[in-house]
């Protein structure tokens, strides 16, 4: 009987607790699709727990126990449940007093899993998960989460998780790579190649025995990394500390597409790839060198990180640039943790050789002798800081619409920029520091070649060749004027100028400043105005969460919307919407959004934004949404793959899932 006073008194702290928290959200839901093979796939649901509270397992329980979590399959018409839902997750197993019984539970995260057996070409599964929490005060009462899923048809794989993403994460292992390769590059400039051999050599000599030395260098390349990496994790984590993941992402969302940040990266890059050229030197302050360089004397631990702060500050005018550049790109990629990342990739290829070269010395004979060929690697890599810079001023120019930088002048600076490095390499331009260049080496010879087959390629880019390979780079084929034969829909000047697209402009809310969708597919760019064609002509409606900036999104249109049989599905079988999530013009005020918390959106990037993380859960470009009439999704969220044929099974599928749901 005591028992079940107890029992009864922490359910009544459980509504009382409940009703005070009615309004908070302690566990978020989300699930993604694995296909087994054999018509089997495997449905994965997430669970993000929030901080002091904890979700019961799957049980089950006696009635005098807690609620375990429930996946409940209300309708599985095409498939057929293979076996009960399980745990991927293991739970933690404790004795629990007040229950009188082990019960099991989750903290932060769990994973649970039902595997399912399609048996028919597609299936439709809808179901709920129920759950609830508890803390040391008391238990909410039991909550529940909708969810519907769309299996597509044998043999197709579907990877679906529905969780927000901020930034896009299909390129950070592409930054990751280049942060590398810069790190590598950086090694090879004349400020940092001459100090490799004479920093080991020194670890060497320096020490009483060679396993001595070995760990001194070992931190001195330790130290190099974390003076690199440090200061920005620093910067990232006390700003999410005081301000949430809210206002970082507000900064970041800023550096990405705001046109002050990108203007002063523009410009950082000039003057970069000028300094590379030789026309000035970027040093830090002598006295600061000179102070870090006498503390390095001192013995020890403290003396190797002096020592490795020496190299840093000595090494700046020329790595400044590059880690300039590669931290730049990384804050402009929208994901928190990326700059650390990237930074720590950089770090790690800057100081692996310091490392190396001390545990193996005989290799500090085979390295190349000190000469004009590093003056050379500085002159090249200021060619691509020239190129690369050009990126941000493109993205200021696509978000604000002030149509300086179409597609065939980037293309035409490119070719300009690179062709006048293929000249250099050969010897046909010099520079002030440039040594004489008695003969072509083979390196050169090679580079060069490789240098002008690049300029090649970028040519027919003039005329309308959709160049796939650099189409993350490009701004959208449809700002270009003048396209022979490669793309079919209007340009945007042809927008602006002509007669009947103006109608359609007028028509279409927002098509006066927007550029037109690429290959002539006919689009809307307002969810309402586009829902509303969706059901005129009985069709489902495709969202294309985009962006002005967005590198994935480019990717995407020209690698996956350049096919055929897509551009023949989104014309035919869906009415398209695009919506901006980074457009700085402030819309008409009837369009303007009023927040909970009285905040207007006047601005049309920042109501797409906040309508797609509202209605889908969706922060991350690009992604792509099937809905029906009612705004559900027939499939989940799709967002970055350049898998073609996936991409064709996903607009398929969606167009089987809502034909089926309007039966």
């Amino acid at each position: 009987m005591k028992k079940f006073f107890r029992i009864v008194l922490l359910s009544a702290m459980s509504v009382i607790l409940g009703t005070a928290l009615a309004h908070a959200q302690d566990v978020q839901w989300n699930y993604k699709v694995n296909d087994l093979g054999n018509n089997t796939f495997e449905i994965v649901f997430n669970a993000s727990v929030e901080k002091t509270w904890h979700m019961y397992d799957l049980g089950p329980y006696d009635a005098m126990g807690p609620n375990p979590t429930v996946i409940n399959f209300e309708s599985t018409e095409g498939a057929r449940l293979e076996g009960e839902a399980y745990e991927v997750t293991e739970p933690i197993v404790v004795y629990d007093e007040v229950f009188g019984m082990e019960i099991g539970y989750y903290e932060n995260a769990a994973t649970l899993a039902q595997k399912v057996v399609l048996t028919a070409p597609s299936a439709s599964l809808k179901g709920y998960v129920e759950w609830m929490v508890c803390n040391d005060v008391g238990c909410t009462p039991m909550q529940y989460w909708d969810f519907e899923i769309a299996l597509p048809a044998a043999g197709a794989t579907a990877a679906a998780d529905t969780t927000p993403a901020a930034g896009e994460g299909g390129s950070l292992w592409g930054i990751i790579l280049e942060a590398i390769l810069w790190g590598f590059a950086a090694l090879i400039t004349p400020c940092v190649f001459p100090m490799v051999p004479m920093t080991v050599s020194f670890f060497m000599k320096g020490s009483e025995n060679k396993a001595k030395g070995r760990f001194r260098a070992s931190m001195y390349g330790l130290f190099i990394i974390l003076l690199y990496t440090v200061p920005i994790a620093a910067i990232i984590i006390i700003t999410r500390m005081i301000g949430g993941d809210a206002v970082t992402a507000d900064i970041f969302n800023w550096l990405a597409t705001h046109w002050l940040p990108n203007l002063l990266f523009f410009i950082v890059f000039m003057i970069f790839a000028a300094s590379f050229f030789g026309a000035f030197e970027i040093t830090m302050p002598s006295k600061l060198v000179n102070d870090t360089d006498r503390k390095s004397d001192k013995g020890g631990l403290g003396g190797i990180f002096f020592m490795a702060l020496t190299l840093v500050l000595v090494s700046f005018s020329c790595t400044g640039p590059i880690v300039g550049g590669v931290l730049i790109k990384a804050v402009s990629g929208g994901n928190f943790w990326q700059p650390i990342i990237t930074m720590l990739a950089f770090s790690v290829a800057f100081a692996l050789p310091f490392t190396v070269l001390a545990l193996f010395p005989s290799l500090l004979n085979k390295l190349p002798k000190s000469g004009g060929w590093l003056n050379s690697v500085k002159v090249v890599l200021g060619f691509v800081e020239l190129a690369l810079g050009l990126k941000f001023l493109s993205v200021a120019d696509q978000t604000y619409h002030w149509g300086i930088l179409d597609r065939e002048i980037y293309l035409a600076l490119w070719i300009a920029i690179f062709t006048l490095m293929g000249l250099y390499l050969i010897g046909k331009l010099k520079f002030k520091h440039d040594s004489e260049l008695k003969y072509l080496s083979v390196g050169r010879l090679v580079l060069a070649i490789i240098v002008f087959a690049f300029v090649a390629y970028m040519i027919p880019g003039l005329w309308g060749a959709p160049l796939k390979g650099l189409s993350g780079y490009m701004p959208p084929i449809q700002s270009q004027d003048f396209v022979l034969g490669a793309y079919t829909g209007p340009t945007t000047s042809q927008v602006y100028t002509d007669t009947n697209a103006s109608a359609s402009a007028q028509s279409k809310k927002y098509a006066d400043f927007l550029a037109p969708l690429p290959y002539g597919i006919d689009g809307y760019y307002h969810y309402g105005q586009a829902m509303d064609a969706a059901v005129r002509e009985g069709k489902p409606l495709f969202i294309d969460f985009t962006g002005h900036g967005c590198v994935n999104c480019r990717e995407m249109e020209q690698r996956v919307w350049s096919d055929p049989t897509v551009q023949e599905l989104l014309r035919n079988e869906f009415v398209v919407v695009s919506l901006y999530g980074d457009d700085k013009k402030n819309v008409p005020e009837e369009d303007w959004v009023t927040l909970p918390n009285g905040k207007v959106l006047k601005g049309l990037g920042r109501i797409n934004s906040n309508f797609m993380a509202e209605q889908y859960g969706v922060n991350a470009q690009p992604a792509y949404i099937i809905v029906d009439h009612t705004g559900t999704p027939m499939m989940p969220v799709r967002g970055y793959n350049l898998n073609v044929e996936e991409y064709i099974t996903f607009l398929r599928n969606g167009i089987a899932a809502y034909k089926q749901a309007q039966q």
